[in-house]
């Protein structure tokens, strides 16, 4: 059965980041009936191709929002240059990991609060990634509780900086989470060439969230592996959990 076309639109941005040094392509999904008359809840994914490509979100959030099942939100995705760049901004020991936290928080945001119509409530801004980009988002939330109340994440890497993270955040109550992992992600071959076991540090992690007092948290275990394939079937459930 063929489906039928996006009724919102997808369009490219850029922003030029004088904390990255460069200039950043955006990838920005606006609902059907979008006006600016009216506010709307933003979802910033990480990975920015693969949740607009692999992951469908345009589509996923379009028909959840055709079924009332959740607010209307605009969706804007960060794509990241390369591999080797993608670690540095992403993992939690990475080069520029602090540079593009800052970013996220003072660019990004202002940027697309000046050019769209957004709740100014930090419940109505989400982070979303996927692996080290699933870790950044979860980062850059515990350092800004007051810009970012929602985080999405998909399979995150976790080593002892993200627990020490989630363990010194000044403000857990105002943090929602939505954290799942495979069963089968004992062995995922991460882009440096190393074999990690993600299960057991996403369970560590999980009893370290369950001792703080996050305003809500949601953790679940798929049957399945470290790939989008299982990520995509998730969003879903994800996205009506946060954005409901």
């Amino acid at each position: 059965m063929a489906r039928r076309p996006l009724q919102g639109l997808v369009s490219d941005s850029k922003i030029i980041s004088q904390e990255l040094n460069e200039e950043i392509s955006l990838l920005i999904y606006t609902p059907p009936n979008y006006t600016p008359l009216q506010t709307y809840d933003v979802l910033i994914c990480q990975d920015g191709n693969d949740y607009f490509q692999l992951g469908r979100i345009p589509r996923q959030i379009e028909e959840l929002i055709e079924e009332g099942e959740i607010r209307e939100t605009i969706v804007v995705g960060v794509p990241y240059p390369s591999v080797d760049e993608r670690r540095k901004r992403y993992h939690p020991n990475g080069e520029k990991v602090e540079a593009y936290i800052r970013f996220l928080a003072n660019e990004l945001l202002p940027f697309i609060e000046k050019a769209y119509p957004t709740h100014q409530l930090s419940t109505a801004r989400t982070l979303a990634g996927d692996s080290l980009a699933a870790t950044v988002s979860l980062l850059t939330a515990l350092r800004y509780p007051s810009l970012f109340g929602q985080v999405m994440l998909h399979s995150p890497f976790v080593n002892e900086t993200v627990l020490r993270a989630i363990e010194t955040c000044k403000k857990p109550e105002e943090i929602v989470l939505y954290h799942v992992i495979g069963k089968k992600e004992t062995a995922v071959k991460t882009t440096d060439g190393q074999v990690v076991d993600f299960v057991t540090p996403n369970k560590e992690m999980c009893e370290t969230i369950k001792k703080r007092p996050f305003a809500s948290y949601t953790y679940e275990e798929f049957d399945g592996d470290h790939t989008w394939t299982y990520w995509q079937r998730d969003l879903p459930r994800g996205l009506t959990t946060l954005l409901s």
